[in-house]
């Protein structure tokens, strides 16, 4: 090499890199930023270029970096200094390589190196149609058992009378007057006899005391802005003001001056009102996501009130109806809070697998402990009026429908943490993923169940507050069918609950995984050959392409 030869060469840096210009340009598929020489620059004697496989040429003499944004390829031109063949290197953090030979002479390699980091779907497109296979069919089953099952409203029905089977009208107390309890008495004497029972003395009390006489307006239906009187008795819990709204019950076979009656105070206001703050409140700290919350729920009510209820009152199986109501609304309430995708639809699997378990074990324990279904006055009013409901089959179905809201909870906690745990170690095996999730869900199981055990028992406090005065042993309380029945409820409801959590741990880690070996453990590879050095200059052959 000549004298002139190695003042050129000095001014490449005598290592063939020279200090490197900047060039920004847009590629295909985002920002493509080059480090090499400007394009007009000739490299000197002894530099032949080095070509890699790719599609936007990127000059660069001795190494050349290409960052491209996006899952694409990159053309490095290099030149090595010396004799002998060099070897142009190619890397796609995608897992493409691409190897170029040097025509020229020169010992070194130009390499080129190329980042893709487009977003990476953990899940590959076999698994996909794996979940569609199974989630369709399910889809289009609960769509035809919809369709099959709908109701064209509630039966008619004679009314009763009785509960909550009455006719009733809005009203507006509008005076209220101090009379004496005697002169208002049917009889107008005072009661006599025992007054050391608190029977005896109660109606002594009530009979010698001050009543409270409320004059009350009806404000609907067809007796608009007629008037009656209520006595309200000195001890009696409820007691009437000037002004406040009720909820008078209307019964036409009585005398005229008896059909009416104030049977409830109207709360409606308050009730809106509350329901209300709870909307904001879901709105302000859920945003985008609490809105589908709320429409989700809306939907929820709107299957439940259009075709369970009505379905069962038709005569349809409570069991049957129950299952594909709630099939439609955990399909309706997952997705449109969590989205299309992948993760939903594990927590979908895990919801329905949990929700059939569910249904096994109570439908065999309800048989086995001869639960009927007809424990209190509210169902024995509704067997009394459609004596061909099963009963038992509706236990049974407020057992699977009261397991679906905690079963949702506790599916898309477990799917999420996994997914999570995924993206933060993308290296991770299923065996991992699934042991560190089910720590997570240990933690969940310990607050759910006892919110679970609790909710139910404080439904139930006043029936345990009676046994609790009776004296029962705990034993006796427990074998009544009316508290078998809630503890029944209780643990197959929690079973269920606890074996969501293993067996959606298990499919989320089944599926984050098995795409393990594909675009970002690919990446992950790359980026350690990277902070290496990168493959050895000299190799040469074609790479390797994975397929995905």
């Amino acid at each position: 090499m000549g004298a002139a030869d190695r003042q050129s060469a000095e001014d490449w840096n005598g290592v063939g890199n020279r200090p490197r210009s900047t060039g920004d340009r847009t590629g295909e598929y985002g920002h493509d930023h080059a480090y090499g020489h400007p394009p007009e620059s000739v490299p000197p004697p002894g530099y032949g270029p080095d070509v890699g496989v790719g599609r936007s040429p990127s000059p660069a003499i001795g190494h050349g970096h290409s960052a491209v944004m996006g899952d694409g390829h990159a053309r490095v031109t290099g030149a090595g200094l010396g004799h002998g063949p060099g070897g142009g290197h190619d890397h796609d953090h995608g897992g493409d390589h691409g190897h170029g030979l040097d025509p020229g002479s020169g010992s070194g390699g130009g390499h080129g190196h190329t980042h893709s980091h487009g977003p990476a779907a953990p899940v590959s497109k076999h698994l996909r149609k794996v979940i569609a296979a199974i989630l369709i069919p399910f889809t289009a089953a609960v769509v035809v058992g919809l369709a099959v099952l709908w109701p064209g409203g509630a039966p008619p029905h004679a009314r009763t009378g009785v509960g909550f089977d009455r006719q009733t009208q809005q009203a507006t107390v509008t005076k209220v007057a101090s009379v004496s309890c005697k002169a208002v008495n049917a009889s107008g004497e005072t009661p006599t006899g025992d007054t050391s029972t608190a029977e005896g003395s109660s109606a002594q009390q009530e009979a010698s005391g001050t009543c409270k006489k409320a004059t009350i307006r009806v404000d609907t239906g067809k007796d608009k802005g007629r008037t009656f009187t209520e006595i309200v008795q000195p001890d009696q819990s409820r007691q009437l003001h000037e002004g406040e709204k009720v909820v008078a019950a209307y019964e036409p076979s009585a005398p005229k001056d008896l059909q009416y009656s104030v049977t409830d105070v109207n709360r409606k206001f308050p009730m809106v009102l509350l329901a209300g703050i709870f909307a904001i409140a879901v709105v302000v700290v859920g945003r985008m996501r609490g809105v589908m919350a709320l429409v989700a729920l809306a939907v929820s009510f709107m299957v439940l009130t259009f075709f369970i209820l009505p379905a069962i009152l038709q005569g349809s199986n409570p069991l049957l109806v129950a299952v594909v109501g709630a099939s439609a609304i955990m399909l309706i309430a997952l997705y449109m809070c969590h989205g299309l995708s992948a993760r939903t639809s594990v927590a979908v699997l895990g919801t329905l697998l949990s929700l059939v378990l569910i249904g096994l074990l109570g439908s065999g324990f309800i048989d086995w402990a001869a639960l009927t279904g007809n424990t209190d006055d509210s169902t024995g009013l509704i067997h009394g009026l459609y004596p061909s409901i099963d009963m038992s089959g509706l236990l049974l179905a407020g057992v699977i429908i009261g397991s679906l809201g905690v079963l949702d909870d506790v599916t898309v906690t477990q799917t999420s943490a996994v997914w999570e745990l995924h993206e933060a170690n993308p290296s991770m095996g299923w065996r991992g993923l699934y042991r560190a999730g089910i720590r997570i869900g240990r933690d969940h199981i310990a607050s759910v169940v006892n919110t679970l055990v609790l909710a139910y028992a404080g439904a139930a406090l006043p029936l345990l507050l009676l046994f609790s005065i009776a004296q029962s042993s705990v034993g006796t309380v427990a074998n009544s069918e009316l508290v078998a029945e809630e503890i029944v409820r209780t643990l197959v409801g929690s079973i269920g609950l606890v074996a969501s959590v293993p067996v959606t741990t298990a499919l989320a880690a089944l599926v984050v995984s098995a795409d393990r070996s594909g675009p970002q453990a690919a990446t992950a590879t790359a980026g350690a050959e990277a902070a290496s050095g990168g493959p050895a200059a000299g190799r040469s052959g074609r790479g390797r392409r994975r397929k995905r």
